[in-house]
């Protein structure tokens, strides 16, 4: 019997369980998932929507376009779940598994974003954002993109659910009690 496929953010508050194999474990290095990161990548890989069960807690979501939504953890910020609304399945954050080591990326995607610094990974597909994505649907994630510009701005309208009600506070499990 193989291990079941589990994982979660890093404060346990969401967890998750994939019932079949993940496919496609690729890096990202789009700006969003830069963004959504944190990092200069994201690992990602998927499996149809309906086979990937929240078993603890329930993510928070931001939709980074009108197109997909990035599911994480309201208490501690975790990247867990990339989703394109019109797909049928839902990409898992690689890092968030229990054991991340079990998928190795077979490719980099949008690779015209990656850092200057962070090398080509032996053995993987080297594929552009226009392989992956149509003429109209770059243009439709370019026109309703939600994310904020790479530089400050005078003001900015949030438009998504803030990580915590408690902004500018520790939550109470930060300061030792239960939540």
């Amino acid at each position: 019997m193989t291990e079941p496929i589990t994982g979660g953010c890093q404060c346990g508050a969401v967890r998750y369980r994939a019932e079949t194999e993940l496919t496609n474990p690729h890096l990202c290095h789009c700006r969003m998932c830069q963004k959504a990161a944190g990092n200069y990548f994201m690992p990602l890989a998927g499996a149809p929507r309906e086979r990937i069960v929240v078993t603890r807690g329930e993510p928070g979501w931001f939709h980074s376009s009108d197109i997909v939504r990035r599911g994480f953890c309201r208490d501690c910020g975790t990247p867990l779940f990339f989703d394109p609304l019109d797909s049928d399945h839902l990409l898992i954050v690689l890092g968030s598994l229990d054991d991340p080591s079990r998928y190795r990326p077979v490719s980099e995607d949008s690779v015209e974003s990656r850092v200057p610094f962070v090398a080509e990974w032996v053995d993987t597909r080297q594929k552009t954002t226009e392989n992956d994505f149509t003429a109209e649907e770059m243009e439709r994630i370019r026109l309703s993109n939600h994310q904020h510009p790479d530089h400050d701005t005078e003001s900015w309208e949030v438009r998504a659910v803030p990580l915590s009600p408690l902004v500018g506070e520790m939550s109470r499990r930060d300061r030792g009690g239960s939540s």
